[in-house]
C-alpha cells in the first residue's frame, strides 16, 4: 500500500514536472498576420517623427533623399533574409543572443548582453525620451534645456512605473498604437491635400551652410528601419514558423518602406528640402503648414504618446535581458534578482533607468540630444549587427547538416551584400559622428576587459538551450 501511495506521489511529481516545462515553453500560437503586425509595429515607432529633418540635413537633393530611404528598405530586406534563415534553422526565443552563443561561444554572448545592458537597450531608452522631449518642448516649452529635461522625466516616470509593477494593459497599448498609425496617416494626408507644397529645386542643398554625409544619412535612415531583427525573438513561437517567417519578414519590409516613403513625400512638399533639415519637428511643423499650432498640438501629442510608448516597451524587454544577465553571471547576481512584492527585477529597472538618465544627461551637455545617442548606440548596434550576419558562413560551415527550410536566396552573394553594408555602416557610424560614438564604444572595451576577470556561474559554459 505504501509502495503504491509512493508510486503515485512520485508519477504525480513527473507530470507535475512535465506539465510546468510544457506551460514554461514557447507555443506556437502567432500566425503570419501577428507576425507582421508586430514587426510594422515595432519598426514603425517614434523615430520617423524625427529623422526625416536629420536625413534631409544631410541630403543634397531630393533625389538623393529618396535614394537613401529606398537603400534602407533594400538593405533591411536583404538582412531579413539572412536573419530567416538563421531563424527557421536554429529557432529560438534567444533570438540574436542563440545565434551569437552558437557561432561564436559565451564569451561574446555576454559581451552582447553587456552592450545590450549599457548601450544598445539604454540608447534605445533615451533615444525616443528625446524624441517626446523634442515634440512636447514645442508644445510647453520651459527653457533651454527644455528636451532634455522632459526626456529624463519620462525615463524616470516610466522606470517608477515598471517598478512598482504597474504596466499598460494589452487594450491601452492596442489604443496608443492606433494613435500612433493614425497620426502617421494624418500626416500623409494633410502633407498631400492641406498645404501649398513648398518642394525645394532638385539640386537645393539642405541648410545652408550644412556639411553632407551619404554614409551618416543612412545611419539615420537605417537606425529608422531598426526593429525588424526582433521578429527573430518570436521565431519559436510562429505558427509553422519555418515555412512563415520569411513571408513576415518580406512583407512587413514592404510596408514599412511603402510607409516611410509616403511620409517623407508629405514633410517634402509641405516644408520643401531645406525645411525639412531645419525642423526640430518635422510632422508638427507640417501639420502646421496647414492648420496652424492647433493642428500642430495634435500631432505633438500623438507623438508623444508613440515615443513613450516605444521607451516603456524597450525599458520593460531591457530589464529582462539584465535579469538574465543576472543569472548567468555571478558578478552581476544582484540584477537576477526577482522582487516577488512587485513582481519584477527591481535592480534591473534601477540600473538601467541609471544608465539611461546618465544619457539623456550626456545628451544635454552636448546640445544635441537626439543626435549623441545616435551617435552613442550606432557602432556598437552594427558591430553585432556584422557578427550576426557572419554567423551564417559560421553555422553553414560547422552544421551543415542542420535543417534549413529556408536557405537565403544567391548565398554567398546575398550575405556578403548585408556583411558590407554593416561593415559600411560601422565605419560611418564611427568616422561621421561625435563624441557620443567614442563614449559607445570604450563602454564595450570595459566589457571586453571585465570579461577577462568575472567569475562565471556553474552553467556558463552550458549550451543555451539548457539555461
Amino acid at each position: 500500500m505504501e509502495n503504491s501511495a509512493t508510486a503515485s506521489s512520485r508519477s504525480d511529481v513527473l507530470t507535475e514536472k512535465f506539465t510546468a516545462k510544457a506551460v514554461n515553453e514557447p507555443k506556437q500560437l502567432l500566425g503570419l498576420t501577428d507576425a507582421i503586425a508586430l514587426i510594422v509595429g515595432i519598426v514603425v515607432g517614434a523615430g520617423i517623427f524625427r529623422t526625416p529633418s536629420l536625413v534631409a540635413m544631410n541630403a543634397d537633393s531630393t533625389t538623393i533623399l529618396f535614394t537613401a530611404w529606398i537603400l534602407g528598405g533594400a538593405v533591411s530586406l536583404i538582412g531579413a533574409l539572412c536573419y530567416a534563415e538563421l531563424a527557421t534553422a536554429f529557432p529560438s526565443a534567444g533570438g540574436d543572443y542563440h545565434f551569437l552563443t552558437k557561432a561564436y561561444g559565451k564569451n561574446l554572448s555576454f559581451l552582447f548582453a553587456w552592450a545590450r545592458a549599457t548601450v544598445i537597450q539604454t540608447g534605445t531608452i533615451a533615444l525616443p525620451a528625446f524624441i517626446f522631449g523634442d515634440y512636447l518642448s514645442q508644445l510647453v516649452p520651459i527653457g533651454e534645456y527644455s528636451s532634455a529635461i522632459y526626456a529624463g522625466l519620462a525615463v524616470v516616470l516610466l522606470t517608477g512605473i515598471n517598478i512598482v509593477g504597474l504596466k499598460m494593459g494589452t487594450g491601452t497599448q492596442k489604443m496608443l498604437t492606433t494613435l500612433e498609425v493614425l497620426g502617421v496617416l494624418l500626416i500623409i494626408f494633410v502633407g498631400y491635400f492641406f498645404t501649398q507644397g513648398a518642394a525645394a529645386p532638385e539640386g537645393a542643398q539642405a541648410a545652408s551652410g550644412a556639411s553632407t554625409s551619404f554614409g551618416l544619412m543612412m545611419v539615420f535612415v537605417l537606425l529608422t528601419y531598426g526593429g525588424w531583427n526582433e521578429a527573430a525573438y518570436i521565431s519559436a513561437e510562429l505558427k509553422d514558423g519555418r515555412r512563415l517567417m520569411v513571408r513576415a519578414l518580406v512583407i512587413s519590409i514592404a510596408i514599412i518602406t511603402g510607409l516611410y516613403l509616403l511620409v517623407n513625400l508629405a514633410y517634402l512638399n509641405a516644408l520643401g528640402l531645406s525645411g525639412m533639415a531645419k525642423s526640430q519637428a518635422v510632422a508638427s511643423d507640417t501639420v502646421a503648414q496647414a492648420f496652424g499650432s492647433g493642428g500642430a498640438w495634435i500631432i505633438g501629442l500623438i507623438v508623444a504618446i508613440a515615443a513613450l510608448t516605444s521607451a516603456n516597451a524597450t525599458i520593460f524587454t531591457g530589464a529582462r535581458t539584465n535579469y538574465a544577465l543576472g543569472k548567468n553571471v555571478k558578478t552581476f547576481s544582484f540584477l537576477g534578482r526577482w522582487d516577488e512584492t512587485h513582481n519584477a527585477p527591481v535592480n534591473a529597472f534601477i540600473v538601467q533607468g541609471a544608465i539611461a538618465l546618465g544619457l539623456v544627461i550626456l545628451g544635454a551637455l552636448t546640445r544635441k540630444g537626439f543626435e549623441t545617442i545616435v551617435d552613442y548606440t550606432a557602432p556598437v548596434f552594427w558591430f553585432f549587427f556584422l557578427l550576426t550576419g557572419l554567423s551564417l558562413f559560421i553555422l553553414r560551415r560547422r552544421e551543415p547538416e542542420a535543417p534549413r527550410p529556408f536557405r537565403v536566396p544567391l548565398y554567398p552573394l546575398t550575405p556578403i551584400l548585408f556583411c558590407l553594408s554593416s561593415a559600411y555602416l560601422l565605419y560611418s557610424s564611427l568616422a561621421y559622428t561625435g563624441y557620443g560614438a567614442l563614449v559607445g564604444v570604450c563602454v564595450l572595451a570595459v566589457g571586453a576587459i571585465l570579461l577577462l576577470f568575472l567569475p562565471k556561474t556553474p552553467n556558463y559554459n552550458k549550451p543555451t538551450e539548457e539555461i
